[in-house]
This record gives C-alpha cells, structure tokens and sequence, in this order.
C-alpha cells in the first residue's frame, strides 16, 4: 500500500506540473523517475517510450502506465494513470461547466479558437519532419490530405489509417537494425493477450452494441474508445477524429474548438479533452466516463503489449506500416486544420493576425502552451468587446 500511495503522490504531482505536451511529459518523466527516483534505468525507461511510440494512444500516459505497471503491477498502472490524468480531467469539467453557465463568452470562445489554429499548426510542422521524411511518407500524407478534404463520409479517417498501413507495407523499404533489445516482462504473457483479447473484444462489439440502442453512454463508448484506438503520432491526432463523431450531432464546432484550447492550457496528457466534452454531452458522470472510455485502449494495448514487445522490435517490416500510418494522420491533421479549424475560426484580418502572433508565441519565442492559451483567451475577450 505505501508503494501505490507513492506512486499516486509521484504522478500527481507530474500530473499538475507537467506543461508542454506528449515530448515534454517524457521529459518530466525521465527527470523525475530515472535521474530523481532511480526508479527505471536510462535502458528500460528508451525501451518503454519506443513501445508507446509504436502503439496508438498518448503516448506519455501509457509510459507513465507502463512506469506504473512496473513497479506495482496492474494496480499500479492504475494508480499511476489516476495521478497523471486527475487534475487536468477536474480543470477541464470545470472549465465546461463555467462555459455552460456564464453568458457573454463568444469572445472568449473566438480566443480558444484561435489558439487552435495556432497550436495544431505547430504540431503539423513537428509531425511533418518527423514522419513524412521521403517521398513515400509524402506521398501517403498527400493523398490522405487529398481523400480527407474530398470525401464527405465518418468513416474517412478509419479508411485512410488503415490505407497508409497497406501503402506503407507495400512502398516502403524497412530498415535493418543490427541493434539487439532485452525487454523485462512486467507482467505474464496470458496477461499479455487476455489484454489484448479484450481490446479488441471492445473495438468489435461497440459499433454492434451502438446500432442496436441510442443510450447515450453506449455512444459515448464506440466514439470515444474507438478515437482512443486510432490516435497514431500524438495527442493532436484525437481532434479530428472526435470531431468527426460529435459534431455537430452532440455539440456544435465552436464549443469543440474551445474545449481544444482549453485543453492547451492545462497540465496533463491532451486526451482529457475527452473530460470536457464528455461534461458537455452528459454531464460530470458523462466527463468522467468518456475520460475513462478514451484511455481504456492505451490501457489494454501497455499491458497486452509488454510481454511481447523484444519480439515485435525484431520486425523490420511491421515498421513499414506504422511508417505508413504516421504519415496518414500528418494529412488527417492537415486537412482538419483547413476544415473546420481555420475555416470556423478565421473570419477576418484581426483574426488571422490573432492566429498569427499565438503561432509566433508558441513556435519561434517557444513560450509555455498555457502562456499562449491565456494570451488567446485575453486578446479573444478584447475582439469581442471592440468589435
């Protein structure tokens, strides 16, 4: 029990100072659990990030499960996610709920807009040199661009992951990697696939269990989960998809786009988004299940994956395909950038120049996300007193 009690008290604290995003959170991680607490070594600890790297879902908050899982198990995987994810899912209902009750925001909500624009851009760039590095790459992000801009279907996004997978399996050259990885399994191998067996169970059933009823939570849990087990490349990735399952049939674009930017704001894994507009749907009980529907992939996949992952690292050519799919989600995001995100947002020159100095603040002066979200909320409210 101490041991869980201190693993809580570690992640919480990281959960409430931890600013920046996916790559900052891994920064914090390291300093504090390898240099501070020794609680992983520099080997474990590059191993660990490479597997959350290689599956889909946020990428810190499965290291810190995995961190978790480590030193307690599953239950501390558990807590380690409880303390991680906490004060940023408690902010951001809150943040709902002072939106839903206060008049007179549409100023405000223009800010948190406009620092979408800025913010998702900033992530396009630092994907785009990151996973679209020769003309295959770029070839796949264009034509995923292309389909996502064109095709007007909910399904899209799923369509063109699963396209940039094939292409990726068939055009891209693997590397070969002479370098040998030891895993240490954490947890057993029928663990390990009972995990996985039920991650898929889940993403099976939900959309059957969806049609057959129009319970809200049933809804709530085939969007949310399924968005939880296609985010590829980071945390930015989960907008368009949500936005393609909740808008406008739940919410409408600008309360979305204003929860995003909110979510800038707070400390925490960007998947808490789901806490906002989970609030938004059903209410707190709603928040609190979408936060817990969203993370349950990256959950099952940490640990069903863990026990296999010395295995899976010696397949030059699975790589091929996750190559493949990053750089499908560098398109999804571009396109989604250009619709809904710039088309809502920027209407007029004070906008685009609003959008412009928060891209500024953020990309070239590298100043915190939740400085250039206050920045944008304030300059949103001054727009709509003048204007």
């Amino acid at each position: 029990m101490k041991q869980l009690i201190q693993l809580f008290l570690v992640s919480l604290k990281l959960g409430v100072t931890s600013f920046g995003g996916p790559v900052a959170h891994l920064g914090y991680f390291h300093t504090e659990y390898v240099k501070r607490l020794k609680w992983m070594t520099e080997k474990d600890y590059m191993e660990l990030v490479s597997l959350s790297q290689f599956l889909p879902g946020p990428a810190s908050s499965q290291v810190g499960i995995g961190i978790g899982v480590k030193r307690a198990g599953i239950i501390g995987g558990i807590t380690s996610f409880l303390g991680f994810t906490i004060p940023s899912v408690v902010l951001l209902m809150v943040f709902q709920s002072l939106l839903t009750q206060t008049i007179h925001l549409d100023g405000l909500i223009t800010g948190l807009k406009l620092v979408a624009v800025a913010i998702v851009l900033h992530a396009i760039i630092s994907m785009t040199k990151n996973f679209t590095t020769n003309w295959q790459t770029i070839l796949i992000a264009s034509i995923s661009i292309t389909l996502t801009l064109v095709v007007n279907t909910p399904f899209i996004h799923i369509l063109v992951i699963l396209l940039g997978a094939v292409v990726g399996f068939i055009i891209i050259k693997p590397e070969i990697k002479k370098t040998k990885t030891q895993v240490t399994h954490y947890i057993s191998k029928k663990t390990g696939i009972i995990s996985l067996i039920v991650f898929v169970a889940i993403f099976i059933m939900t959309p059957v269990l969806a049609r057959l009823t129009e319970n809200i939570y049933v809804q709530m849990l085939d969007s949310f989960y399924r968005a939880g087990s296609l985010v590829f490349g980071g945390g930015h990735v989960v907008l368009p998809l949500l936005e393609a399952e909740l808008v406008p049939t739940y919410l409408d674009e600008a309360t979305f786009l204003a929860g995003y930017g909110a979510t800038q704001a707070v400390p925490g894994p960007l998947f808490t988004f789901a806490s906002f507009l989970g609030a938004e749907i059903a209410g707190i009980l709603g928040g609190l299940f979408a936060t817990l529907v969203i993370f349950l992939p990256a959950f099952l996949l940490i640990v069903g994956m863990l026990p296999f992952w010395q295995h899976v690292m010696k397949n030059e050519t699975l790589a091929t395909s996750v190559a493949g799919i990053n750089a499908a989600v560098v398109g999804i995001l571009v396109s989604t950038w250009v619709t809904p995100i710039v088309e809502t947002s920027v209407v007029g020159i004070v906008e685009a120049v609003i959008a412009f100095v928060l891209f500024v603040m953020i990309a070239v002066m590298k100043m915190p996300p939740w400085t250039v979200v206050l920045v944008g909320a304030v300059l949103g409210l001054l727009v709509g007193i003048v204007f």
